[in-house]
């Protein structure tokens, strides 16, 4: 293999494939990244078994051939070199990559591409398209919500339901649930299947913030799911198992409810936190009579207690109810909204999450009992 790139574009493909790069596998080469040439350029990619990344980086081919080199080196080596010079790649004596780039030479001992694992390629009709935005968005205001332990496998991964022209995507743990509906471009059968988080986490790294599509491609065995735009692919194996029916507990009512604006309730919910922080990290919602201008956040413990105010319209009655900190602010901060919509029936029922501009999102936090 010899070719030859520009040193700012093997970084930014680099960077993104490294995201893939398995650091704790009893494989050797999980380590590595794979370049190989191809249509003209240069493929890197990167597997942990769980997803793959591929991205495509422009070049000029002298010899076709393909070698594997531990990721983090290469990226360590490529982003310390002269941005916009050129990057001479060439494979010698079988496993050595070497790098020349101006005054700059660098050897580095390689695994045969042979040992690599199989990555599949983009090549089937697409199940569907996406905008990027609109996609990127969804999984950022969804992803957070899905469980991190592997206590029930099930809940690390988000629930992705294909429905005519839309797509619904729904992560939860024991004490949330996020559901956002959006959009697709090309109209599909009723399917579902349930992506690791962490895939769709890397995913939204990806996409752009354009109204381009993204391709996605169901494998038929319904074992794995692609992701293909400009120049990069991601492939994620899927999660076997049942998804809960989180609609069975999606509150159907609500006796009070209360429009504010997103950061002023941030704000309130981050200061409470400091002090709730040294008590279960509870902080306690209140909530004046219908037409009171105000929603109260406060928290107590040992080390002091804290009360802060902000505006907001209030429908229904007045209630109090406790709530974990992080939960708070993982929904206010996450979510791409001015304004919320807050939904509640009681102290003992779950809260409800909504932008205020009505789009299809939901947002569901359960409420800590607490002796007052």
């Amino acid at each position: 293999m010899k070719l030859s790139v520009i040193s700012e574009n093997l970084a930014r493909g680099l960077s993104v494939v490294s995201h893939a790069v398995s650091s704790r596998s009893t494989l050797p080469v999980l380590a590595n990244v794979l370049l190989k040439t191809e249509d003209a350029g240069l493929k890197l990619t990167a597997t942990n078994l769980e997803i793959g990344i591929t991205y495509w980086v422009p070049g000029k081919i002298d010899t076709d051939g393909a070698i594997t080199v531990p990721a983090r080196l290469l990226t360590e080596i490529v982003g310390g070199l002269p941005a916009g010079e050129r990057i001479d790649l060439e494979v010698r004596q079988g496993d050595r990559l070497h790098l020349s780039c101006g005054r700059f030479e660098t050897t580095l001992r390689g695994i045969d591409a042979d040992e690599f694992p199989a990555i599949p390629a983009a090549g089937e009709r697409p199940t569907t398209r996406i905008a990027q935005r609109v996609l990127r968005r969804a999984l950022g205001e969804v992803t957070f919500a899905a469980a991190s332990d592997e206590a029930r496998p099930i809940l690390t991964g988000v629930l992705t339901r294909f429905e005519g022209d839309q797509l619904t995507l729904a992560a939860a743990d024991n004490y949330r649930i996020a559901i956002s509906t959006i959009p697709i471009l090309d109209a599909v059968e009723e399917t579902s299947v349930v992506v690791p988080a962490r895939s769709y986490s890397e995913l939204a790294r990806v996409l752009a913030d354009s109204d381009d599509p993204v391709d996605v491609i169901l494998a038929p065995a319904r074992n794995q799911i692609m992701f293909h735009a400009d120049g990069v692919d991601l492939v994620s194996r899927l999660i076997d198992g049942q998804f809960p029916n989180y609609q069975q507990v999606l509150p159907s009512s609500h006796a009070t409810r209360v429009e504010v604006d997103r950061d002023d309730l941030l704000k309130a919910v981050r200061l409470a936190a400091y002090i709730a922080s040294a008590s279960a990290n509870i902080v306690r919602l209140q909530v004046a009579p219908e037409g009171a201008p105000v929603i109260t956040v406060g928290a107590a413990a040992d080390v002091g207690d804290h009360q802060g105010a902000v505006d907001a319209a209030v429908e229904g009655d007045s209630t109090s109810i406790a709530f974990n900190a992080r939960y708070l602010a993982d929904v206010l901060s996450n979510v791409d909204a001015d304004r919320f919509a807050i939904e509640l029936q009681g102290p003992l029922a779950p809260g409800v999450f909504r932008p205020a501009d009505g789009r299809p999102y939901t947002h569901v936090v359960m409420p800590v009992r607490t002796t007052s």
